[in-house]
């Protein structure tokens, strides 16, 4: 007898829809995703997957300074990427980074560390 697979949502994500609600939170997890997206992220690959769970909680709540238009952007990167719109990502990234500062990026990591959602050898800071 086949066994369905498991409807219920990822641990990660069940975590983020109780925790992940601080809109600089929201902005920081949007700014990885593009760091992700424009290859220049340095996590390693077990971090790197949690990101995109978060982002699934994180685009669909208000953040503090990032707008739609940077989920849009994403929602569009995530179906494919050529060269300019790989340029483009990366250019809205470094925006998204100048305007969070690097101490908030490092607490929000920091946070998901003291959580267990990333491990401790990430190195992307």
């Amino acid at each position: 007898m086949a066994t369905l697979p498991d409807p219920s949502p990822h641990p990660v994500i069940r975590w983020a829809e109780q925790h992940l609600t601080d809109p600089q939170h929201i902005d920081c997890t949007t700014t990885v995703m593009l760091k992700i997206l424009d290859g220049k992220c340095k996590m390693d690959a077990q971090n790197k997957a949690v990101i995109p769970l978060l982002y699934e909680v994180a685009r669909r709540r208000p953040g503090k300074l990032l707008d739609e238009a940077y989920h849009s952007l994403i929602a569009q990167a995530q179906h494919g990427m050529d060269e300019a719109m790989t340029l483009f990502i990366y250019e809205k990234r470094l925006l998204a980074e100048t305007m969070l500062s690097r101490p908030v990026m490092k607490a929000y990591k920091a946070w998901l560390r003291q959580h267990g959602i990333l491990q401790q050898a990430d190195s992307a800071e």
